[in-house]
């Protein structure tokens, strides 16, 4: 039951924010009955499918096979060798935090630069 999935996280977060209250996403990843549950109760009246548009977004979200779907493009797959999936999953979890904290960067770089925030 690891590794990650097969299934897009970007087509699941799609179908999530989307038709979550229906529970598309869940159908796409192969959680028949759960997606079935959320049409009856229209995601769980809206907490439910907020719940999954964040799991999705966060990584967290795990298909019917319970492998977590964490890759945004399946097809566009590096190759890492005979690495084992849990030095995948952190090395994907890295760049992740790393792009992050470089768009937190840049946006900080603009703020201080921008002359019309100056006081004085």
């Amino acid at each position: 039951m690891s590794g990650s999935s097969e299934k897009s996280r970007g087509i699941a977060l799609i179908l999530a924010m989307v038709l979550g209250i229906f529970g598309a996403h869940r159908f796409y990843v192969g959680k028949t009955g759960t997606g079935i549950l959320m049409i009856c109760t229209f995601g769980g009246l809206g907490i439910w499918y907020l719940v999954d548009v964040v799991m999705i977004a966060s990584g967290g979200f795990k298909d019917a096979k319970g492998r977590r779907v964490l890759r945004w493009d399946p097809e566009d797959q590096p190759d890492y060798g005979d690495l084992p999936q849990e030095v995948i999953e952190e090395l994907v979890a890295l760049r992740s935090d790393v792009s992050e904290l470089a768009e937190r960067l840049d946006f900080a770089e603009r703020l201080l630069a921008d002359p019309t925030r100056r006081t004085g």
